[in-house]
């Protein structure tokens, strides 16, 4: 018995692995594609507005209050206040703009919009969707965290070269962030819910030495602080910022490592439960 010959462009995609069978097409672009087309006709405006709040917190706290303050120690170094607070709201930019498109945006999607139903109707899997839909979060993030160092580097608040490294490294905070999102949202049944992701988000924003060093708490708060997401991720993109570099950046992109492992598998577990009954 004869066998037709593959074509060029069935010869050239690759076996999918056992056990992604089922869940993963190797078409993540196409997810990605719709994405930006949306972006591009619709939302531009709704992702041009999300990056101006860290920049109305930098330029009101940092170059106002900062005048009055002065310098913050920091790894045992002076840094001016508005280097000290300019590298933790990128955190935060990255932070907001990872959860706003993993949760508002995904939640419509998913229940009203059923964008998902069609999707996974088709030859995607839910691997596909998911990767798809934290690329979309990460190039949000990539967006603000560019706009916000060029900002910072107009002010002259990096004090070293190493902050051009700052811009994966706020990717790293957005994709953990993107990853819980999306998982989170997958249990989400209304709008209400949403609420709890901004309940979440403020305290963070406020506690994890964005604006004052953690040794101004107690020594037990500063262990629940420390366990935050966020807190690493200012604490990251700070070192690299200021130049002083600590041996906690490995324990901070660890901590990053296992939050988007613990997301993604969620995420495409639930999608997968959601839609391939």
């Amino acid at each position: 018995m004869t066998t037709r010959p593959l074509s060029p462009m069935q010869a050239s995609v690759k076996p999918v692995p056992g056990f992604l069978k089922g869940i993963y097409a190797r078409n993540t672009r196409s997810v990605v594609a719709r994405g930006m087309r949306v972006i591009a006709k619709n939302n531009y405006l709704i992702v041009l507005s999300g990056f101006f709040e860290p920049v109305f917190y930098l330029l009101s706290m940092g170059l106002g209050l900062g005048a009055l303050i002065g310098t913050v120690e920091f790894y045992g170094a002076e840094v001016p206040y508005a280097a000290y607070i300019a590298p933790a709201l990128m955190a935060v930019s990255a932070m907001n703009g990872a959860l706003y498109d993993s949760t508002m945006n995904v939640f419509f999607k998913m229940r009203y919009g059923k964008i998902y139903d069609q999707m996974l109707s088709t030859s995607l899997g839910p691997l596909d969707v998911a990767l798809g839909e934290i690329i979309m979060a990460l190039f949000r993030g990539l967006l603000y965290a560019t706009a916000f160092l060029i900002i910072t580097t107009i002010l002259g608040l990096n004090l070293a070269w190493t902050a051009v490294l700052a811009i994966p490294a706020a990717l790293i905070v957005a994709f953990g962030f993107a990853s819980i999102g999306l998982a989170a949202t997958s249990f989400m049944k209304s709008f209400q819910h949403l609420d709890m992701v901004y309940f979440v988000m403020l305290p963070m924003f406020l506690l994890s030495a964005t604006f004052f060093p953690i040794s101004v708490y107690p020594e037990a708060v500063q262990w629940f602080i420390m366990a935050l997401p966020l807190w690493h991720g200012v604490d990251m993109i700070r070192q690299l910022t200021t130049g002083l570099i600590q041996p906690s950046m490995w324990a901070h992109l660890a901590y990053f490592a296992v939050m988007i492992l613990i997301g993604v598998t969620f995420a495409t577990k639930r999608l997968k439960a959601l839609f391939l009954r």
